[in-house]
């Protein structure tokens, strides 16, 4: 790398200069901190998550969820039952995906899209939070059950293991920036944070999200605060 006026650049002039001084203490040169994990993209299409209550009303007594695809997370997968929900005057949206294990509580994740075309104003909410959210009908085909809440749009978010957030220098709570290049560039804002011994580094962002940025395998992602 050479400057304007012929002599040496000045970074090349500071690596020289600093890997002179560190021969000359005895010391190997720094390398370049990175991640412990790879991180990993991916687009969370509409799904719900079920109770054992739910999934016996729907699909009959005893039935248990089957394995269509395992996920990225350990444990969870996309089962091969779905659904229909049914929203305000009769609009409806078939084959809603199902993910495995059951839960404590019931919850419908829709797009921002997928509201607007049932009539839904969904709120944005941490995956959990559910006090006070939209209901809904869910039809299978054993019977129906009536959600009294849990419809929304849960929030984009991260999952890292506790040396994942002590690399990036942030805590469970936190908010976070996905950088995604390509040619459809954008930058997401308020990432939250999630921090559990048992998670795999991963974002989740929904269809609206991925189809802005026509988020791909190879297309490039970077978190940074």
């Amino acid at each position: 790398m050479v400057a304007t006026n012929g002599l040496p650049h000045r970074a090349v002039v500071e690596h020289l200069v600093r890997q002179a001084v560190y021969q000359r203490l005895g010391r190997p040169l720094p390398r370049p901190a990175t991640a412990p994990n790879p991180l990993v993209v991916n687009v969370s299409a509409r799904h719900c998550h079920l109770t054992r209550e739910a999934v016996e009303t729907l699909f009959g007594k005893g039935h248990q969820l089957t394995v269509h695809k395992w996920l990225y997370q350990e444990g969870q997968f996309a089962a091969k039952e779905t659904l229909t929900l049914i929203g305000p005057r009769s609009r409806v949206i078939s084959n809603l995906r199902i993910l495995g294990p059951c839960r404590s509580l019931n919850q419908v994740e829709l797009a921002y899209t997928d509201g607007v075309a049932l009539g839904f104003d969904l709120p944005l909410r941490i995956s959990g939070d559910i006090k006070g959210t939209l209901g809904c009908m869910l039809m299978g085909p054993a019977g129906f059950f009536e959600m009294g809440e849990g419809v929304i749009r849960a929030m984009r978010h991260v999952h890292m293991a506790p040396t994942d957030a002590e690399f990036y220098g942030v805590k469970a709570g936190d908010s976070m920036k996905l950088k995604i290049g390509g040619p459809c560039g954008i930058t997401l804002d308020r990432m939250l944070v999630r921090v559990e011994k048992s998670f795999k580094l991963e974002v989740h962002i929904d269809t609206d999200e991925g189809n802005a940025c026509n988020l791909q395998a190879e297309t490039p992602c970077e978190l940074v605060l």
